[in-house]
């Protein structure tokens, strides 16, 4: 591993380990996949499925599924009903957490790429529910 490559796994593993991901513990039954798959799909919206995957992670490929099910939690806010440059913009977001890590070998950038996109699928949620509650 070159030193740069050093510093650029260190500083996602800070990202990752913020004190408030630290401080939540997994409610799941356990670490095991099914058992935090079970959790994701029982969590109540967008907010609670992203604890859920800040608090269960793996740091590794296995995040990807869990990613995805978050992701889908929080489309589930908006994808519906926005307008095509609304999706367009979304999309486009997609693609750059995507191309972010594409060269990079190592599971964790798997791991990074996923809490990109349900990031963003977050923020695109929040959005939503907040122009709706203002109207």
């Amino acid at each position: 591993m070159t030193p740069t490559s050093r510093l650029v796994a260190i500083g996602l593993l800070l990202t990752f380990a913020s004190a408030e991901a630290v401080a939540l513990e997994c409610p799941a039954r356990s670490a095991q996949t099914d058992d935090v798959i079970a959790s994701l799909n029982e969590a109540r919206g967008c907010d609670a499925a992203m604890k859920v995957f800040e608090a269960c992670q793996f740091g590794a490929s296995g995040d990807v599924q869990f990613g995805e099910l978050v992701e889908k939690k929080c489309e589930a806010d908006f994808l519906d009903t926005a307008k095509m440059s609304r999706k367009r913009s979304y999309r486009r977001e997609l693609g750059v957490c995507d191309r972010k890590y594409r060269n990079r070998s190592g599971t964790m950038y798997l791991s990074a790429t996923a809490f990109c996109r349900a990031q963003a699928a977050q923020r695109y949620s929040r959005e939503a529910r907040r122009a709706a509650g203002a109207r």
